[in-house]
This record gives structure tokens, sequence and C-alpha cells, in this order.
């Protein structure tokens, strides 16, 4: 492994403090700097960590020569802005999902990828957890035989989070579901169908203008004969937490735990039968090996609460890292790239789009698509 350091910076620290402790001990990182808001908050999680440079105002912190590259995990409304602002000051960009909230801010972050030669990561936690990473092996293996299906949902009661999340159409947070679905064949969207259901509260409706308790959306693959289904909720339906994908192929198909915590199920013909997914943390450096079985940050009392109720996302936390990291190092294209990012975030903007319109069929735009 190269002994190059990138120097990092940590921007929000409410669930971005979960990333601290593994690029402190990730051996191609250099824990440089953080930066929050409020300057209590700051200090504090700057003196538990031992972080010297921080910063209350993100544009002082983009004018720091020394920094290498910042990790994005402030409000979802953002994060648009401040990837491109990193992108355009010279820095490397790994930043939290979605990419963007409209498909415009996605096409300006492909293009200011494309201008500045830097580096941007969507880090989609789903595509790097130990289920995805079980099943992306038997792909590679060939158990699985010809992918025929794929199927996603995520369902999330949102009651109780920050006022902006209040009436967010479902489709507008559906990375973790569109994400896996395109990852694993390394496919890309062409267009969408979807179609919205159900009534949420009243009072959630007015923020977006968006009424649906359930978001339902068809993705046809490019140059592919596969389609796939993704499911997204966030108010007003009953369902325990759930971030699950299904996978059918011709020789053997992987079904999702229906309810937290049980084994997920693989099917070959008539004879299905449970399985314990293990871990993956042997993919890693033996330095942050830890940190997929193990909350980073603080104790349990006080985890994110993405990350409670995620079930730790699925000990993807230190893969993000390693694959953001390891890119850079060794000057390669991350997964997923700008691109593949707009191509996973578009699905659920125009999927939301697709539904106020009853269903239209509405295709992806070019710069989410390789040439």
């Amino acid at each position: 492994m190269s002994s190059k350091k990138i120097n990092v910076a940590i921007v929000g620290l409410g669930f971005g403090a979960e990333f601290i402790p593994i690029y402190l001990k990730h051996p191609n990182a250099n824990m440089y700097a953080i930066c929050q808001r409020t300057q209590s908050k700051l200090d504090e999680i700057g003196n538990a960590f031992g972080i010297e440079h921080r910063y209350t105002d993100y544009n002082e912190l983009l004018k720091d020569p020394n920094i290498d590259a910042v990790h994005i995990n402030s409000p979802i409304q953002s994060h648009a802005e401040q990837s491109i602002a990193a992108l355009r000051a010279g820095k490397h960009v790994a930043c939290t999902v979605p990419m963007a909230t409209t498909v415009e801010e996605c096409r300006q972050i492909v293009e200011a990828v494309k201008q500045s030669g830097k580096t941007y990561m969507m880090m989609e936690t789903v595509v790097y957890s130990r289920e995805f990473l079980f099943v992306k092996e038997m792909y590679d293996k060939g158990e699985l035989g010809k992918l025929q299906f794929l199927r996603a949902s995520h369902q999330q009661e949102m009651a109780g989070w920050p006022g902006y999340w209040e009436g967010l159409p479902p489709m507008h947070y559906a990375t973790h579901c569109v994400g896996p679905v395109l990852a694993l064949p390394r496919a890309e969207a062409e267009y969408v169908s979807c179609f919205g259901s159900g009534r949420i509260d009243e009072n959630l409706i007015s923020k977006y203008g968006s009424p649906f308790a359930i978001e339902t959306c068809h993705i046809k693959f490019r140059n592919s004969d596969l389609s796939a289904e993704v499911t997204r909720s966030l108010f007003n339906t009953a369902r325990q937490y759930r971030e699950s994908f299904d996978v059918y192929g011709s020789k053997k198909s992987f079904e999702w735990t229906q309810i937290e915590h049980e084994d997920s199920v693989i099917h070959t013909g008539e004879n299905p039968e449970r399985v314990k997914i293990p871990d993956y943390a042997h993919l890693l450096p033996k330095e942050i090996q830890s940190f997929t079985t193990q909350g980073v940050y603080d104790s349990d009392e006080n985890q994110h609460l993405s990350f409670i109720q995620g079930s730790g996302h699925g000990g993807s936390h230190p893969h993000l890292v390693n694959e953001f990291l390891s890119a850079l190092v060794e000057n390669r294209e991350p997964y997923p790239n700008a691109r593949q990012s707009a191509n996973i975030t578009c699905v659920g903007i125009l999927a939301h789009e697709s539904a106020m319109k009853g269903g239209e069929i509405i295709k992806l735009p070019d710069f989410t698509l390789s040439k």
C-alpha cells in the first residue's frame, strides 16, 4: 500500500463525527481539520479527538492550501453548493447522500469535476454494506447466473428529524435503494416511471408540495434487458426501518430479510435457505477493520440517529473512507464517481417528477450517462 497521506477536512459534525476515528487510523489519511458552525460543538469534537485545525466558516476552510479533500456531511440542501465550492477551490470531495436536490445542481457538480480535474464521490452507504458486498461476491463468482430483475426499498419514519425533512418527497432521498440496483451490474438508468400512492398529513404537504406517502419507481437500465423497482416512504406509513434490496438471478436469488436482525434468504429453485451475512472487514487495511462492527463515535446513547436506525449502515463507513482515499492515492475514479452519482441521484429527483405527472416516462439527462 502507498504511504501517501491525504489531508482531510470533515464538514458537519453530527453524522460527520462518525468518520473522524476512521480517518485518524487510515494509513493514507491525515485527519487535518473539522468544520462546524457552532463553536462549542466544534471545540468539543476537536478536543475529544485532538484535531488542531478548526473552522466555523466553510469558506475560510476552503482557503486553507493544506487541505486536499473535504468530506461533506451537512444538511442535504447544502450538499451541492458546498461540493461545487470545494471543487472550484481545488479540493477533492466526498459527500454524503444525496448528491444534490435538483437535476441542475447535479449537472453543475459534474461540470465542476471536469473543469477542476478533482475527484468527487457520493458516499452511498448501501453499496459498501456487508449485505451488498456479499451479493456482489456471489455475482462476481457467477453464482447468481444471469441477472433477471432487481428490487430495493427504503422505508423510514422521519418524524422527529430536523424540520427540513418534513414533507420531503420520498424519492428525493432515494439513493439508498437506487444505489444498490445500479451498482451491482454497474448499470446506468436510462429512464424512469414512478407512481405516488396514499397521502401524508396535510401540515406536511405544504412545504414541498408533495402529497404522497409512498413512491414506487421502475427504472429501465441503459443498453440492457434489465429493469428494477424501488420503493420509498418517509411519513405516515407503518413499517419498521428498512434499507433492502432483492436480486433475482437465473441460478440463485437473494432476498433481504423482512424483519431487522433476521437472516436473509437465498433461493435456489425450490430450495430456499436462510443465510448469515459475513462481515467484509478483510477487504480493508487492518488499521480500520474494527470499524465495520462497532460505532465509531461516542457512546451508544449519542450515536447519530441515521446510524441507529440504519443498523450501523451495514459496516459501510470504513469501506467508504477506504474507497475514497484509495481512489485519490491510486489516481483512479471511485465508485460512484460524479457522473455515476448524478445518475443515481437524478433517478430519485426525476421519479418524483414522474409521480407528480401520473407516472410519465422521463429520461435521464445525457450528462449522467457514459459516452
